[in-house]
């Protein structure tokens, strides 16, 4: 008697030995937007090149009301995920003032240095930095002080395929998404960085261009809980390229998925090298392997297809754990080689241990160099 099962898959391969099903991800019902989230989403997404309409411009001749551009900007947003906004602020921002805000600007430096005063010299000081004009007319030795030239850039790219809409622990993936945005962001944002995201499937589907301040991180938390994606599909590539297009000076990008995608050694060096890119990889331990429950039907979350598998088969239970340990080595190689960091989370835990070990490793090399 065959039953279905929460388990996905990928492929659909027949390897002749009754395999069929050797493929890893969400069940037709694990990857289904829960009913309550799903009575909450009802903001329509906002396509790339209508960013910014429902904001008056600066400089703009017509007038607008105040009172009807604020009724138009939180118009559709239901009291729930206005809730959600403000508990996942007080939640992040706790983190990114005792924890995040030092290591972050520890290890995210600016372009560059600009004079800030001149201070009279203490010992110690280096001798290289000493104004000599000031010194001749002052008769005593003044320093030059400069501080570090901020404005950085920080783009959040996040996957929100089908294979993003599941989870069996604690959390959904695409969950786990948002709230290490909503840290990402307000750890930027609290050092005078602009940010902002770019929301993908097959496409990209939703895009805010970086900027600062406590109302566009709102913003941007807002929409990654909003979103509702009309795309299952994956195409990083795409992406990478879209933000090729749209950042001209470099940024650092940071590349949320569980890369289930193809091809994508050319997209990811050539991302690379214009930008400080950061890949975090999105993990469920479901997708690790197969659990004996006998007759099971898989179903691809993003393409549909469906699939019966006898999971009580040990070879077939062997070779889809072998497949999985494959994908995840091959990536992590591919990685290494471009010299892109690796930020590894999973739906079982949560994304202050892993942010925090990437923010020393990060740092530990930075004084190395």
């Amino acid at each position: 008697m065959s039953r279905e099962s929460g388990i996905g898959n990928r492929d659909s391969g027949n390897n002749g030995n009754g395999e069929q099903g050797t493929a890893n991800r969400t069940s037709q019902v694990a990857f289904e937007t829960p009913a309550r989230a799903r009575h909450a989403l009802r903001t329509p997404p906002t396509p790339p090149n209508a960013i910014g309409s429902r904001f008056p411009i600066a400089g703009s001749r017509s007038k607008v009301d105040p009172d009807a551009a604020r009724q138009r900007v939180t118009i559709g947003v239901p009291p729930e995920i206005l809730r959600q906004v403000k508990l996942i602020e007080l939640r992040t921002r706790g983190l990114v003032n005792s924890l995040f805000s030092g290591e972050y600007r520890s290890v995210f430096k600016g372009q560059g240095m600009e004079f800030a005063e001149v201070r009279e010299y203490l010992p110690g000081d280096e001798v290289r930095s000493i104004d000599w004009n000031v010194t001749a007319r002052m008769r005593r030795p003044f320093v030059k002080r400069y501080i570090e030239e901020r404005e950085l850039t920080v783009m959040l790219a996040v996957d929100l395929s089908g294979s993003e809409r599941f989870g069996t622990v604690r959390r959904f993936k695409s969950e786990l998404a948002t709230e290490l945005g909503a840290v990402l962001a307000m750890s930027a944002v609290r050092n005078n960085d602009r940010v902002g995201i770019m929301l993908f499937t097959d496409r990209v589907e939703h895009v805010v261009p970086p900027a600062k301040g406590r109302r566009h991180v709102l913003r941007v938390i807002r929409d990654l809980l909003v979103h509702e994606p009309q795309g299952r599909g994956t195409d990083i590539a795409g992406a990478l390229e879209y933000l090729r297009g749209m950042l001209r000076q470099k940024a650092i990008v940071f590349l949320v998925s569980d890369f289930f995608s193809e091809q994508l050694e050319r997209p990811l060096k050539l991302a690379a090298q214009r930008h400080d890119l950061v890949a975090v990889t999105i993990e469920d331990p479901s997708e690790e392997s197969l659990p004996d429950i006998g007759l099971a039907r898989l179903v691809d979350p993003e393409t549909g297809a469906t699939i019966d598998v006898d999971t009580s088969d040990g070879r077939v239970r062997e070779g889809y754990a072998r497949m999985v340990n494959e994908h995840r080595e091959s990536r992590r190689r591919l990685l290494r080689r471009l010299a892109i960091d690796e930020i590894v989370m999973r739906t079982d835990g949560g994304y202050v241990e892993p942010l925090m070990r990437f923010f020393r490793s990060r740092e530990t090399r930075t004084r190395r160099r």
